[in-house]
């Protein structure tokens, strides 16, 4: 091996799987073993080179050192990855609002088996338009099982030039026939922020209950653009003369951490909105500020917050946040419990990058949010429905729902004729937030 070769092994290996560096400070006994660990890595690598039953391509040798890293970085947590030159420029498409695909977050569900699953499909996309759910197991990836398959490698698989086919084959919850989906790739916009119906002219309609001035905006992620988005429905609704709100999270992956906490601050005016604690950096605490908040007084303007077990991450911080201060109630289930902060961490010259757990979200109560896996339902994660407001769902209850909204959610030509799917469908869980806000509502 050229010491060319060595050299750059050494640094993705010390780096990227490993997140060592040897510091001249460090004691000798921990500088030996961390190059104990890489020389291990590098000696596989030769020996592989050297010995394989066919040489590898220059592309294949990188493919394997890629898999090595993945493969060590998924062992710590199911969020932390290597990001190659080509996903990372689709992840930095992804995080400002708009990426190449099918339209679905993806996932690792640890009671499902560690199965690759659908946290959430993107509305308006191909995959929701077709009917892939969120909670769905994805079996398959154009006919190769994802058993065994890393996420980033899944992403990779489903991915594609716009106007290309992917067949996915799902098995949706509750079910154990396999379906499978052939979507068209497309270039996804995401609209993070939507109402429960449309407008004629095809923009979301806001005001759910217009006789009692009640507001919907559902949030389907936390991009970079939802906190504009957010802003300009909350002024529509305003000048609407709304009089109470209802917050839609269910089946929100998450997103930015800023955008939670922009979000958290429109609706508080002081205190607390999350913290974040990790190993090797000091506590870091977001707070509220009057500037900006809205709909106040908040007695006077009753919101509720709905949740269910696939709302993740940023949808825990805001409804954590506007539960632990008294400004909304939260209705629905327990949330999903992904309280980790993962910070992207540019290599090879920003070429590529890490994407590794740091730290761990921390409600304003100081109460925990991560979900390990080994937490039991007793212990304390994610975020409960507030006292009287849970609503218990069956499996087939939560398909039905998904098939319901994603049918309403369709944008479809002008006067052209459509029949409901599940017409007599109540959802149960938007139900009761409305009986909540309705109680709330000061007098006229």
């Amino acid at each position: 091996m050229t010491g060319r070769n060595l050299g750059w092994i050494l640094g993705v290996l010390a780096v990227s799987v490993f997140g060592l560096a040897v510091s001249r400070s460090a004691p000798s006994r921990g500088r030996d073993s961390d190059y104990e660990m890489a020389r291990l890595m590098v000696d596989v690598l030769q020996e592989v080179r050297q010995r394989y039953v066919r040489e590898l391509k220059p592309e294949e040798q990188r493919q394997l050192v890629e898999a090595m890293i993945n493969g060590g970085l998924e062992r710590l947590d199911p969020h932390s990855s290597y990001i190659n030159p080509q996903d990372y420029k689709q992840f930095s498409r992804a995080s400002k609002g708009s990426f190449g695909g099918v339209g679905i977050s993806l996932g690792v569900d640890l009671q499902k088996g560690s199965r690759l699953t659908v946290l959430s499909p993107i509305v308006g996309t191909p995959a929701y338009n077709a009917g892939i759910l969120a909670g769905d197991i994805i079996s398959k990836i154009n006919g190769k099982s994802t058993e065994n398959l890393g996420i980033s490698e899944a992403i990779d698989m489903i991915q594609g030039e716009p106007g290309t086919e992917v067949v996915l084959t799902v098995v949706h919850e509750g079910e154990k026939k396999p379906v499978d989906y052939t979507l068209k790739r497309d270039i996804i916009r995401v609209q993070s922020v939507i109402g429960d119906s449309r407008l004629p002219d095809g923009n979301p309609d806001f005001m759910l209950d217009k006789e009692r001035k009640i507001a919907y905006v559902r949030i389907s992620s936390f991009a970079e653009t939802t906190v504009g988005e957010l802003k300009a429905a909350l002024a529509a609704i305003q000048a609407a003369g709304a009089r109470a709100l209802v917050i839609d999270l269910r089946y929100n992956p998450g997103g930015l951490l800023s955008a939670a906490v922009e979000i958290s601050d429109m609706f508080l005016d002081d205190g607390v909105i999350v913290s974040t604690r990790g190993r090797n950096q000091q506590d870091q605490v977001y707070s509220a500020h009057r500037d900006g908040t809205m709909f106040l007084p908040a007695k006077q303007f009753p919101i509720a917050l709905l949740v269910n077990r696939y709302s993740a991450s940023a949808s825990e911080i805001l409804s954590a946040a506007l539960q632990d201060h008294g400004r909304a109630i939260v209705v629905g289930e327990r949330s999903f419990g992904k309280g980790s902060v993962q910070n992207v961490i540019p290599m090879e010259s920003q070429a590529s990058a890490l994407k590794l757990t740091t730290a761990s979200y921390w409600r304003p109560s100081g109460k925990n949010i991560h979900r390990f896996p080994d937490s039991k339902e007793t212990d304390e994660w994610g975020v409960k429905p507030s006292e009287g407001m849970e609503v218990k769902l069956e499996d087939k209850e939560r398909v039905d729902y998904q098939r319901w909204r994603s049918d309403r959610d369709v944008v479809r030509e002008a006067g052209k004729p459509h029949s409901p799917v599940l017409p007599d469908f109540k959802d149960r869980v938007l139900g009761k937030a409305l009986e909540a806000v309705r109680a709330a509502m000061p007098a006229n």
